[in-house]
């Protein structure tokens, strides 16, 4: 009776070892699968412009011409840019085409920004001709990671781009 109990014992752990083993090859298999999507999204972390251009370059993405986070969409090229301010966050963004980067003034740019605490602000960019770019200050001061969807349009043709940065 005893060895019974003990057979049926390591049969189980054995059972249950397999399972383990077969779980994880499908969990490792799920998590190296790769969705394409539309958009694309960066985060930021407090680095100096001249250690975020050696990163972009490093890894074939294109260069960040501002120390900003880039984000490569179509034929556009778009650079989120903040910084912090005593009375919120100046956040410059950077709307170009082409392979040399020719900035658009015409574009229509809005800003989607998730406040750390969860709620939400709508921004409209204004472009500054003098610096080729478009911006607007966001006047929270909350500590944390806010999220920022940019919404471009372009003639009528929409490019987007998501960001985040840590205050």
């Amino acid at each position: 009776m005893q060895s019974l109990k003990l057979g049926f014992v390591i049969l189980a752990s054995t059972g249950l070892l397999f399972l383990g083993a077969c779980g994880n090859q499908a969990s490792e298999s799920n998590s190296n699968s790769s969705v394409p999507t539309s958009e694309t999204t960066t985060k930021i972390e407090p680095t100096t412009k001249s250690e975020t251009a050696a990163k972009t370059e490093s890894s074939g993405h294109s260069k960040a011409n501002r120390g900003g986070q880039v984000v490569e969409s179509g034929a556009y090229h778009l650079e989120f840019v903040p910084e912090k301010e005593d009375n919120g966050t100046h956040m410059d963004f950077y709307v170009q085409k082409g392979n040399n980067h020719e900035a658009i003034p015409n574009a229509k740019v809005t800003a989607q920004v998730q406040i750390p605490d969860g709620s939400q602000k709508t921004l409209n960019l204004t472009y500054d001709k003098e610096g080729k770019h478009y911006t607007v200050l966001l006047p929270e001061k909350a500590s944390g990671q806010y999220q920022v969807k940019m919404l471009v349009d372009v003639d009528g043709k929409k490019v987007d781009g998501r960001f985040s940065f840590n205050k």
